[in-house]
């Protein structure tokens, strides 16, 4: 079972991607087991073909045709959803959901680009990176962290996919795929 996560829809009333139309649109392209996961772009589907890049490809050009807007999608499946919440570097049974985010990327990245970012000075915000993840601990939630801002800015993702899920969500996808 792999998740696709499609980012930036249902935000604000722009790129409106109806979930009843997001599973017809999956099992349209030949997808099976289709389920949507609340209204902001998480779909878990069984595929006969194909790897998570391919996936992820498919599935964008498909909402795009469909809905005549772009999507940006990454493609994960269960194994490496568990993977990442096995990684966590960060207490989080000790957290609430709020305060913890995974960015998940859709190539690996390095310390290397976020070199710039002073750490100390975003405390007690924290990040820590992952396999093709960032996992945020943000205390006062993503909304004013001031870390996530400096995260989003598009030097520091230049050339990758990113999109961001409260701790809450990264685990129900884990539940969600590891069903047949």
């Amino acid at each position: 079972m792999y998740a696709a996560l499609l980012r930036g829809i249902n935000v604000g009333g722009s790129k409106k991607v109806p979930m009843a139309d997001l599973r017809t649109l999956m099992e349209g392209i030949g997808h099976g087991s289709v389920r949507t996961y609340l209204q902001s772009g998480q779909a878990v589907f069984a595929a006969g073909h194909g790897d998570e890049d391919s996936l992820a490809a498919e599935l964008a050009e498909a909402v795009e045709r469909h809905f005549g807007f772009s999507v940006d999608v990454i493609v994960r499946d269960h194994a490496y959803l568990k993977a990442v919440v096995d990684a966590c570097p960060f207490p989080a049974a000790e957290l609430e959901a709020r305060q913890l985010h995974v960015t998940y990327f859709s190539a690996p990245v390095d310390e290397e680009r976020f070199a710039e970012i002073d750490r100390a000075a975003h405390l007690p915000e924290e990040f820590r990176l992952g396999d093709r993840a960032l996992y945020l601990y943000a205390p006062d939630g993503l909304g004013r962290s001031k870390l996530a801002e400096r995260l989003s800015k598009p030097r520091v993702n230049k050339g990758l996919i990113a999109t961001t899920r409260n701790w809450n969500t990264v685990v129900k996808l884990v539940e969600l795929t590891e069903r047949a």
